[in-house]
């Protein structure tokens, strides 16, 4: 299920073992975690090697979803953070460089003026919608297993996060 990589037209299969050029394991559980942590940082890779060619981090491109989300509502820096997929990302900071890049807008909140809220500009909602066809590329080729595979996936990843 996990380290399988399509490689042009061929697919080639990739075990944790190979990868990481060990394969000594204290048990399957501690090997299933060292796999989720390898097969996500190995999909980070591809999505911030496609992201390079819009100029966009990893970050970023949460960001612009996240916001895209409540288009054409604002959101405020904190509801962002909040839905973050790496929790610890300093937003303040990824919308200041959105900002000099013109992909969002900042102003005051009209409902509490010690309030920033952001909003996604025309530009924004353009570049993200052409990163999404190339994130969505590689989830198509390289995430090769079939829907019920997936939903038995997910439904297995969010048993293991039951206790966050």
């Amino acid at each position: 299920m996990f380290g399988i990589l399509r490689v042009h037209t061929y697919i080639c299969m990739v075990k944790l073992e190979d990868a990481i050029k060990s394969g000594k394991f204290s048990s399957q559980t501690q090997k299933a975690g060292l796999n989720i942590l390898y097969t996500g940082w190995w999909l980070k890779t591809l999505i911030s090697q496609e992201l390079k060619e819009f100029g966009l981090t990893h970050e970023q491109f949460n960001v612009l979803r996240i916001l895209k989300g409540k288009h054409p509502e604002t959101m405020c820096v904190k509801d962002i953070g909040c839905r973050m997929i790496e929790r610890n990302s300093n937003v303040p900071r990824i919308v200041d460089r959105l900002v000099a890049k013109k992909l969002v807008d900042r102003s005051t909140s009209e409902i509490d003026k010690r309030e920033t809220v952001i909003v996604l500009t025309a530009g924004g909602m353009n570049i993200l919608e052409n990163a999404n066809k190339k994130v969505d590329t590689i989830f198509t080729n390289s995430v090769v297993i079939n829907e019920e595979e997936a939903a038995q996936l997910n439904s297995l990843l969010e048993n293991m996060r039951s206790k966050e």
